[in-house]
């Protein structure tokens, strides 16, 4: 990788985490497995530490958790809650206990305070005269949340402790629910139709950030002291151990399973039995912290940026469980992706009932040979999503199914399409399927589409919550009464919705093709079908070889056809010998049986296949007819305009008054013909839509990406990474004054170039 894509990696992966982060510390609602977003983490560790001057104080490297939410007001803490490294087996734990050995200059084992790490949120409590004045979650490590009169409804959290009355304290530890409560909590969401809690951490961290406390009290928590920030006007211990039990007899609860351990033997062996006990415990652990016992130790050791060099999670690997899949269904998503659900067998993983389990899609069911009755081996991935790790082929009953992907989709009945190079299979009835239905009128409304000012995502929803408009062509039928009896929306609003839609009825045929939302189609796509068809009419009745030519026999590729072409000069052709025949006793290089079968199905006989030769025909070769389109796009396109409701909705449309001209075929003389552009940044005197339509008025193609094939780059103010890709490979660049002359005389400059 060079300096360059490691910069570009580095900057992703600090935007990738930073979202999970958030994700996880302030909406509490995580969406990738521990061990994926560990593997990220890692990958961004690898890359500062390859090149150290490039960390910036605000990595995720250098911080904990994410930014306080705006909900509540935000605190800063007297002293940083750090987040602490991890461990995942042995040999890591080994290496973190050898660090800690040799900054001391130790060879003998080190004291270790072993305890549960719990799955909760963290919390500090700020006790000043031993009465509670302040609880604030961790938030970023320095500033938190002030969730002081929630976390006072907690009963395990005492209002006041017997401390002098000039001290000040800051209490760290965790707030946790048990199984039982989370059950509960579960069952009276199911029977409000309220949605339940993924797992005890994320009830627990919601239940907390209630705005009203009269709802945190109605769920019980439960807060364990695991350590001390700041003190002021108090004895401290000598050692972490003697923290926790001073803690402990001034009445807050501590980790029951907790222990001094000595080494790696004594660490090992706590670990193990913790484990064994895990899943009888009341709460949820995902493994085991420990700290190294003297605080004066502690102190020699100090911190990196974001965790103590003193501590370190072992973390467990996710609980395993065995299940049966009962049946497997297909949820289609609002892009129209269907992805499969196994419905297993109900079973408890982790203090969770899992009965529904993603497999994401075919190629993962292919990969893992998953069939409808096979036992499986399940756990959650990172104690959170249900995951499918292992089939048990020796459990395979006799009439286990496998699992085919459903020829049209379970929502609408439209045919599913699975692109050969894509995992993923679609719905083509993106107008009319209902579980598209948002993202198909938020699509059709956006500037690039047909850019109906004023209809944001909260007018869709209402909308269709109102069934007020089912598919798009609705949008044109709303009268001004319709909209005024809307919460929030005025007489004006209601006008100037209404304007937009008149004025979006005149609009350009490349974009209401891009509106229509084909898959595959992105407006550069839209606008080379414009220009090629020019006529919605003779695209809606376009068959598959309008737009693909394909010569020769699929699979065999220019080595095959080489290797049959030398085989051929040897043998001479009989007019009857039939091609396996021919093949059976000498089989030219490269030729399968699966080969064999495509080549016998085209050419019956050893004569078909040499005039075939002769022609230049075996091998493989698609022909585009339209710019840019290849087969899976062919096949969507061809896909969609065949599905009769797509039609309908269409045909709605048109008979709303939607209307475009009829776009000018181009001129083969075209002054910017067979050119390629590209615009980034801010040009002074125009938009880039605005720019882009001068171009293709022109000739000229213009695409969103810079390559070798690019003729120039049109990069006003800002130009960015594209700017940067075009100087690295020799593209030409224009600037605003040398655009302004492109357009002036395309000829004179375009000749140039």
């Amino acid at each position: 990788m060079s300096e360059a894509d490691e910069r570009k990696r580095l900057a992703a992966l600090r935007a990738e985490i930073n979202q999970h982060n958030f994700r996880y510390y302030v909406l509490d609602r995580p969406t990738v497995p521990d061990a994926e977003y560990d593997a990220l983490m890692r990958e961004l560790e690898a890359i500062e530490a390859k090149h150290p001057d490039w960390i910036t104080p605000d990595s995720p490297t250098q911080t904990v958790g994410a930014p306080p939410s705006h909900a509540f007001e935000t605190v800063e803490h007297q002293l940083p809650m750090l987040s602490l490294d991890n461990a995942f087996d042995a040999d890591e734990f080994t290496a973190f206990d050898r660090r800690v050995r040799e900054r001391l200059g130790r060879d003998e084992p080190i004291t270790y305070l072993a305890e549960p790490k719990f799955d909760g949120l963290a919390i500090s409590l700020t006790y000043e005269g031993g009465v509670l004045a302040r609880a604030a979650t961790r938030g970023d490590g320095r500033r938190g949340e002030d969730v002081t009169d929630n976390v006072r409804t907690i009963e395990t959290v005492p209002y006041s402790i017997d401390l002098p009355v000039d001290s000040r304290i800051e209490i760290r530890g965790e707030v946790v629910m048990t199984h039982e409560s989370f059950a509960e909590i579960n069952r009276r969401a199911e029977r409000r139709g309220e949605k339940v809690f993924a797992n005890p951490r994320n009830a627990a961290a919601g239940s907390l950030r209630q705005k009203d406390p009269r709802v945190t009290v109605s769920r019980p928590l439960h807060f364990f002291a695991y350590g001390i920030g700041a003190a002021e006007g108090i004895e401290a211990p000598a050692t972490q151990s003697g923290w926790l039990d001073w803690v402990e007899r001034l009445g807050f609860a501590v980790a029951e399973h907790r222990d001094r351990v000595e080494g790696l033997e004594g660490a090992q062996s706590f670990r193990a039995s913790l484990g064994e006990k895990r899943a009888g415990l009341a709460f949820d652990i995902d493994g085991v912290v420990y700290k190294v016992d003297s605080l004066a130790d502690q102190r020699r050791l100090g911190f990196v940026a974001r965790a103590p060099r003193w501590a370190i999670a072992w973390k467990f690997p996710a609980e395993e469980k065995l299940t049966q899949v009962r049946d497997v269904e297909f949820q289609v998503g609002r892009t129209g992706a269907l992805t499969p659900v196994a419905r297993v067998e109900p079973v408890a993983v982790g203090g969770v009932t899992v009965a529904n389990i993603t497999l994401h899609n075919m190629d993962e069911i292919e990969r893992k040979d998953v069939r409808i009755g096979d036992w499986v081996r399940v756990r959650r991935a990172g104690d959170v999503i249900p995951e499918i790790i292992e089939v048990l082929p020796e459990k395979r009953p006799d009439d286990a199914r496998q699992i085919g992907l459903p020829a049209t989709c379970p929502e609408c009945g439209s045919e599913v399409l699975r692109d050969e190079e894509q995992a993923v299979a679609r719905c083509t009835g993106g107008l009319f399927c209902p579980a598209q239905r948002r993202e198909a009128i938020r699509h059709f409304a956006s500037r690039k589409a047909m850019d109906i000012d004023g209809l944001g995502e909260k007018w869709i929803t209402l909308f269709l919550e109102r069934n007020l408009v089912e598919h798009v062509d609705d949008l044109f039928r709303l009268s001004r009464d319709d909209l005024i009896a809307l919460p929030r929306m005025g007489v004006k609003s209601a006008d100037n919705l209404l304007e937009s839609l008149e004025k979006a009825k005149e609009t350009t045929l490349d974009r209401f093709l891009f509106a229509l939302g084909i898959p595959l189609v992105g407006s550069e796509t839209a606008n080379e079908l414009a220009k090629h068809f020019r006529d919605l009419q003779a695209l809606r009745h376009a068959t598959f070889e309008d737009f693909i030519e394909q010569k020769g026999v699929s699979g065999i590729g220019p080595k095959r056809a080489e290797s049959l072409h030398d085989w051929l000069a040897g043998h001479k052709a009989d007019g009857s010998t039939a091609l396996r025949d021919a093949f059976a006793e000498d089989r030219p290089a490269g030729v399968d049986e699966k080969t064999l079968a495509r080549l016998a199905k085209v050419f019956p006989t050893l004569a078909d296949m040499q005039r075939a030769a002769e022609k230049g025909q075996l091998q493989n070769e698609t022909i585009t007819k339209v710019s840019g389109i290849g087969p899976e796009i062919a096949k969507s396109i061809v896909a969609f305009f065949k599905q009769d409701h797509n039609n309908e909705v269409i045909d709605g449309l048109l008979e709303a008054g939607i209307h475009w001209p009829t776009p000018e075929a181009p001129a083969e003389n075209a002054p910017l013909a067979d050119k390629t552009f590209v615009i980034t940044g801010t040009l002074p005197d125009m938009t880039r839509d605005e720019a882009s339509d001068r171009l293709t008025a022109l000739g000229a193609k213009v695409t969103s990406s810079v390559s070798k094939k690019t003729t120039a780059l049109i990069a006003g103010e800002a130009g960015g990474s594209k700017l940067d890709k075009a100087t690295k490979l020799g593209v030409p660049v224009l600037d605003a004054e040398a655009f302004a002359r492109l357009l002036d005389d395309p000829s004179t400059v375009a000749s140039d170039l």
